[in-house]
């Protein structure tokens, strides 16, 4: 028997419907010689730090850095989940070969190997690598079998990325939350969310220090053409008044005229951050809700696999290029002119170089149902479109630039004309955005001047103010992220950043999302706004290897280098321990700063006038008596208020119960009382508690209800 694995449920049907495996069972499904069962994303996940030990569970500065000897993994504690590995833990040992059907990227490679590792599979194991759910993809997915040997380094990445993101992620958010956080807030901290959230604080900041300026611009029309004087811009009136005055009295002379035929090149095939940009900018989509529709529209078999980090097809796909052109009908007046004449096979669309595992995101031969969600259809639209104006000739433009003088003072206009519309023919009927000042005048309609013409011309003074830099949206961070940072508009150098962007395509989402649930920042219309409590955060942080896109865009390379066998996953893994040894040392000898939640600037007050009393009974431990053996008093030590006698008595309590840490107020009240009153701010209590009292049980043990 063969056991196929897929990553969902739904995918599992599709596939066990092409092999004939129609018989319903428990969590599979059973036919033709195949049993297909499924994961529900992952079933597995790195060990916690208190799976490597109890003293583990609190969260204390001189246990850092936790760095296990070997990283194990766990089930995600879910009954679901349980019972679903118990039925593949089942499968994998009665099946006589195991056909890996997960998601065909890291992240799905990486899921079904722990699952296998954790279900001790010693079968062998073969992988279906597809890029769309058709039936068609599925039956030529199962003829090219390959032996997951050909992925092993695909999941040592993705391996080295969890294992890499434990590392900083555990280490660091302990390590500045105990430093920094007062027991008021976890300070989160991520090898990817950090640098993305000092790239919008860093943002914000030039906005906030930004101080507008006024300046003045001399422009004349001639032939009702406007021209913009070409010299620095005027920073007071007087001067552009007495500008004014000099051009009135001087005549306006054409200098040169030019007209240069141009074209405009086609847009490029989307990948999945180039959906995700468009999608916000023109629908104002998040990344993760893009994110959503597009897996939605796979799993329809409508789009082939969308979490891609390319824009090319391979050179393989160009015979079924017009199937698919034909296959989509609602499109047919576009598609038409195309069909007429053979396909073009473009190095800017075809380019096996180009294609790792997966090529751009594209429609299939299937054509969109009619049950589809608006949100799903206007997302087809984008890739439909865009599929189809790769294959249009370019759009042919011309340029005019003309350059002028009044008297000594130069000028110059520019206008841009399409002669042959090409793959914009596709977008006319689109919306149109609203034109820039630079696009407005592009668009001006500019007449044929010959050189050494004179003639009359109205002479103005334009005023305007200098404009801060633009707040992020999610589109213009998300290329960010991509570029690590580098503001880069040429399509073919974005390209070639990639390699070194921060986080993947398909995770890029989620750390916005993360930001926006860690309250670091806010959205304002389009806007990301870093807030006070994410500015801290960052100025907080002084090691620059926490939150520089550099050299996070450098760990991502070596990360995609490893996938390709250049790396050693190992090598990676060391450099981050040493990494985080060398700045829990750091960060622990450095000087402690007071960080303030702004939402909590009254509980701060309050605790402030507590202390007087606190101080007070700090005087009394000496004088207490144990309240376990009532025999012998109680003594303070660094760490905890215990027993004398502790040795034999064994009572003592922690200061930090559950990572919150208690005052010498509360842990008497404890002591006295055999409770607190409710506190709030616990971070580490097993069953996620975060509020509560704290008691002493019978036993003196201590309970949070």
């Amino acid at each position: 028997m063969k056991l196929c694995i897929a990553e969902k449920p739904s995918v599992a049907r599709d596939i066990a419907k092409v092999l004939g495996a129609t018989m319903p069972k428990q969590g599979y499904m059973e036919g033709n010689g195949y049993c297909v069962t499924w994961t529900f994303g992952h079933l597995c996940t790195l060990k916690e730090p208190h799976d490597y030990g109890p003293q583990y569970k609190s969260w204390n500065l001189f246990l850092l850095p936790i760095i296990p000897q070997s990283f194990g993994i766990k089930l995600i504690p879910n009954k679901g989940v349980e019972n679903q590995f118990k039925v593949i833990e089942k499968l994998v040992s009665e099946c006589d070969e195991v056909i890996n059907c997960g998601d065909a990227g890291q992240e799905g490679e990486l899921i079904q190997r722990w699952v296998l590792q954790k279900a001790k599979c010693d079968k062998p194991v073969q992988r279906l690598w597809i890029s769309s759910l058709t039936e068609e993809a599925i039956k030529e997915g199962f003829q090219k079998l390959k032996p997951a040997e050909d992925y092993k380094n695909l999941y040592l990445a993705g391996n080295a990325r969890a294992i890499g993101d434990w590392l900083l992620g555990i280490n660091a958010t302990r390590l500045f939350t105990k430093k920094f956080g007062g027991n008021k807030a976890v300070l989160s901290i991520g090898r990817v969310q950090t640098p993305t959230l000092a790239m919008l604080v860093q943002r914000q900041k030039e906005i906030d220090a930004f101080s507008t300026e006024e300046y003045w611009e001399l422009k004349t029309k001639y032939r009702d053409v406007i021209f913009n004087a070409a010299i620095d811009r005027l920073k007071t009136l007087d001067r552009a008044e007495k500008g004014l005055e000099y051009l009135k009295v001087n005549p306006f002379e054409i200098v040169s005229f030019e007209i240069k035929e141009g074209k405009e090149k086609n847009p490029r095939l989307f990948d999945l951050t180039g959906l995700q940009v468009e999608a916000n900018k023109k629908y104002g989509y998040s990344a993760d809700s893009t994110l959503k529709y597009i897996q939605s529209l796979y799993e329809k078999k409508h789009v082939t696999y969308p979490r891609v980090d390319t824009t090319y097809l391979s050179e393989s796909l160009y015979p079924k290029i017009s199937g698919i052109l034909q296959s989509m009908v609602i499109y047919k007046d576009l598609i038409s002119p195309l069909l007429e004449q053979p396909i073009p096979k473009s190095k800017a669309v075809f380019d096996d170089a180009k294609v790792t595992d997966h090529h751009a995101i594209i429609p299939t031969e299937v054509p969109p149902s009619q049950n589809l969600t608006r949100e799903e259809k206007l997302i087809y639209d984008l890739i439909a479109k865009r599929f189809i104006a790769v294959f249009y000739p370019e759009c042919k433009i011309s340029n005019t630039l003309v350059e002028a003088k009044v008297g000594t003072i130069p000028f110059k206009t520019s206008g841009k004309q399409i002669l042959e519309p090409g793959w914009r023919t596709v977008y006319a009927k689109d919306a149109k955005e609203e034109p820039s000042e630079k696009d407005k005048d592009e668009e001006q309609t500019i007449p044929e001047f010959k050189v050494g013409e004179s003639g009359p011309h109205e002479p103005m003074i334009h005023q305007g103010k200098t404009s801060p830099p633009k707040p992020y949206t999610e589109a213009t961070l998300l290329r960010a992220m991509e570029t690590a940072g580098k503001q880069v508009d040429d399509e073919e150098l974005r390209e070639m950043l990639k390699n070194n962007g921060i986080g993947r395509p398909s995770t890029r989402a989620n750390i916005i999302e993360t930001l926006f649930k860690r309250k670091y920042i806010e959205k304002k219309r389009k806007n990301l706004i870093a807030t006070q409590t994410g500015i801290q955060l960052i100025d907080t942080i002084e090691d620059e290897l926490l939150k520089s896109p550099e050299l996070t865009g450098e760990w991502e390379l070596k990360l995609r280098k490893i996938e390709s066998g250049e790396y050693e996953a190992n090598q990676f893994k060391d450099e981050l321990i040493q990494m985080v040894t060398e700045l829990t040392k750091k960060v622990i000898d450095g000087k402690a700063k007071v960080f303030t939640l702004h939402e909590e600037k009254e509980e701060v007050k309050e605790k402030k006038k507590r202390e007087p009393s606190a101080k007070k009974e700090l005087q009394t431990w000496e004088e207490t008596q144990c309240p376990k053996c009532k025999q012998h008093n109680l003594m303070k030590g660094k760490t905890a208020v215990g027993c004398s006698d502790f040795k034999n008595c064994g009572f003592k309590v922690s200061f930090d119960i559950f990572g919150k840490k208690l005052s010498d107020k509360q842990l008497m009240d404890l002591v006295l009382k055999g409770k607190t009153s409710k506190l709030k701010g616990f971070t580490t209590h097993p069953e996620s508690l975060m509020e509560g009292i704290i008691s002493l049980s019978p036993e003196f043990t201590i309970i949070l209800s």
